[in-house]
């Protein structure tokens, strides 16, 4: 299950690539150094937020009727980039630098700048998902869960969000809700092969237990 989990971080920082050209840069500071005074994030209602939310309602119709599965990679590829632009250049570069500290392996100082992101806006929906993945790779299953909610509560579209959650109730021996979770994750993301492979997997065992 950890690989799966490891294969959404992978995928979350090879797609900021565009994302990244908003982003500040500079060296990463220690875990205790605070980070520049924050920017403020758009606000409901801002004409910036109104174009992000039709943009990401327009990336979701393209990826529910693509059927073609490499165009729909692309397109969720794309989301992510949405969902990685929060708004605010402090927070990006928060973001950065936890995801410099993930794949070095150092989930305490990740977690410290998740914390600092959730702090500076909660409503970053990639700010919890994040968070998420990194109390998983710490084996703080309890934690992941309560974040993947938040996360479902600010965009209940969050195909990676739900596949975490799947895995997590598959390796707890949940298989029945693992099933509906990754079914979700289909009716978001018809084309997802690792879903699709999910769903036909969990289908069987759960079949052969009624035997």
């Amino acid at each position: 299950m950890r690989s799966l989990f490891a294969f959404l971080f992978l995928s979350l920082v090879a797609v900021p690539a565009v994302a990244a050209d908003n982003m500040v840069t500079g060296p990463a500071p220690s875990a205790k150094e605070s980070p520049a005074t924050p920017a403020a994030a758009p606000k409901a209602g801002d004409p910036l937020e109104s174009a992000h939310a039709k943009r990401l309602d327009k990336l979701f119709s393209e990826l529910k009727r693509e059927r073609n599965e490499h165009a729909a990679n692309r397109i969720s590829g794309q989301i992510w980039q949405q969902w990685l632009d929060s708004g605010s250049p402090t927070v990006d570069l928060l973001m950065q630098w936890a995801n410099d500290a993930i794949q070095a392996k150092k989930y305490p100082v990740a977690l410290d700048f998740l914390d600092q992101i959730i702090a500076l806006d909660p409503s970053y929906a990639e700010g919890w998902n994040r968070r998420a993945t990194v109390h998983y790779m710490m084996g703080d299953y309890t934690m992941s869960m309560a974040d993947i909610d938040r996360t479902l509560q600010l965009e209940p579209r969050h195909f990676g969000a739900l596949a975490g959650m799947a895995e997590i109730l598959k390796d707890t021996g949940r298989k029945k809700l693992a099933l509906s979770a990754y079914e979700r994750v289909l009716q978001i993301y018809p084309m997802s092969r690792s879903a699709q492979s999910a769903v036909e997997t969990l289908t069987q065992d759960l079949a052969g237990q009624d035997i």
